[in-house]
């Protein structure tokens, strides 16, 4: 078997480069090696191709490719966070009944009844900030992600145990984005207590305590159902598969945790991206607040959700750096050919979304943040894919679409802002996605008048 040509530099070192600069190995390997090379990032592991050309990534993420599988088990990095019979981390029929159990709250109707909870959450949070206060403009992203998960997901908004629960989940996802955390996912054996240095326990007690609460609540609904309630974890309660089996309790508690940590976390950064390229570039600024003036006071949702030039704006903010760097792996069962190459069973084939996406002959200066692209052109599910591919694309594409657009419409509408330094940032790993290498820095400047061009400064 002729492999993809690849670093031949030890795999530790492969490894150690992938954990701390991903995104420029594979920048490095693709100008060495083209858009398909292997690595090694253990030793003992088969090999990973990755995959940045548009063609062979439709082959491999559409589902009459009878070669590939995409196992749960190459998912198991997940597993400690978001447990065992997660929708990321089970596979053949198992997953698809999850997915299919997961599938109806993020359609329709109930992509409406959200549209509000968004909207206030996103003036709750903003309104905190007094003209003049300079603040991490990820830090209000994160705010405003994890209130609306907590509300639309648990249909908890305040009380003691939304809060509880809220603190552990914040504090464990940001203590498991640094370099460190990453280490300990790939490689398992330092997954234990160091005394002094008890990085794992201590997450894995917080870990713990969420679960607590998570659970606690499950229990409850259990035992005191109540049929009006619209948020998604009594719909996952009262939903039931073909053969009439509701999730169990396991089942629920990791996919809450999977919808916790891939919804709040992820769209975050990609706001807090939004809104840097807005205010970097002021032609882009000032497009973008003519649309949005253009719907008068108070918009349909779904008349935000739809402007051109706003969606083009999040698509080439999920383009240029986006938050998950690649599709999930899939395995060769039997011997295939794949992009010139014949491939044996046991190999691992992944698509490198970060790559694709730089890809100079599908997206020219593709440093640049040009939201016209997306006017100008439709692009193919393989050559622009943010939300992954395939029988594993994100089942909560369209609500991270929504929300980011209901955020940055509701804030961009009624506040001017500033970034407090114009200097560049560049994207970096957290934890297993990316994210940006400095805080974002802005300021509230004045309170704005919809539909006018005076903007008033006033108090907030």
């Amino acid at each position: 078997m002729k492999l993809p040509n690849g670093p031949q530099s030890p795999a530790v070192l492969q490894m150690l480069r992938w954990i701390i600069s991903p995104m420029s190995f594979m920048e490095t390997c693709a100008e060495r090696y083209g858009d398909m090379f292997t690595v090694r990032l253990q030793s003992k592991s088969p090999p990973l191709i990755f995959v940045s050309n548009p063609e062979v990534l439709q082959q491999i993420l559409t589902n009459d490719t009878k070669g590939l599988e995409a196992p749960g088990d190459t998912n198991l990095v997940f597993e400690s966070l978001l447990g065992k019979r997660s929708v990321i981390t089970i596979s053949g029929a198992e997953h698809q009944r999850q997915r299919q159990l997961l599938l109806p709250p993020f359609h329709g109707e109930r992509m409406r009844s959200y549209s509000e909870i968004i909207s206030d959450i996103s003036e709750k949070v903003i309104s905190q900030y007094q003209i003049g206060q300079p603040f991490n403009i990820r830090s209000v992203a994160q705010a405003i992600t994890l209130r609306v998960i907590m509300q639309a997901v648990f249909g908890l908004d305040e009380g003691p145990r939304a809060e509880k629960l809220q603190n552990f989940l914040g504090e464990m996802l940001e203590k498991g984005s640094s370099v460190l955390s990453v280490a300990l996912l790939y490689f398992p054996a330092l997954q234990r207590d160091f005394g002094p240095i008890n990085f794992w326990g201590k997450q894995m007690r917080r870990q713990q305590n969420a679960d607590k609460l998570i659970y606690e609540e499950i229990r409850e609904r259990r035992e005191q159902p109540d049929p009006s309630r619209t948020d998604i974890l009594s719909l996952l309660m009262a939903a039931r598969d073909e053969a009439g089996q509701p999730m169990t309790d396991e089942e629920l508690r990791d996919e809450l945790m999977t919808l916790l940590v891939a919804g709040h976390e992820t769209t975050a950064t990609a706001i807090a991206w939004a809104f840097y390229w807005i205010h970097k570039i002021p032609s882009i600024r000032q497009k973008l607040l003519q649309e949005l003036d253009s719907l008068g006071d108070n918009p349909d949702p779904s008349a935000i959700f739809q402007l051109p030039y706003l969606n083009a704006v999040c698509s080439e903010t999920l383009r240029i750096y986006p938050v998950a760097m690649l599709t999930f792996p899939r395995v060769v069962r039997t011997p295939l050919s794949l992009g010139g190459y014949e491939l044996e069973p046991g190999t691992t084939v992944m698509g490198s979304i970060y790559l694709t996406h730089q890809r100079e002959d599908l997206y020219p200066e593709p440093k640049q943040f040009k939201p016209e692209r997306f006017l100008e052109r439709q692009f193919s599910p393989y050559e622009y894919l943010p939300f992954g591919g395939g029988a594993r694309r994100c089942i909560g594409l369209a609500f991270a679409q929504l929300e980011m657009k209901l955020a940055l419409a509701k804030i961009l509408s009624s506040r001017e802002l500033e970034l407090v330094d114009n200097g560049e940032v560049r994207p970096k790993r957290r934890g297993l996605v990316t994210g940006p290498d400095h805080p974002i820095n802005m300021v509230v400047t004045s309170q704005r008048q919809l539909n006018s061009p005076i903007l008033q400064t006033t108090t907030v």
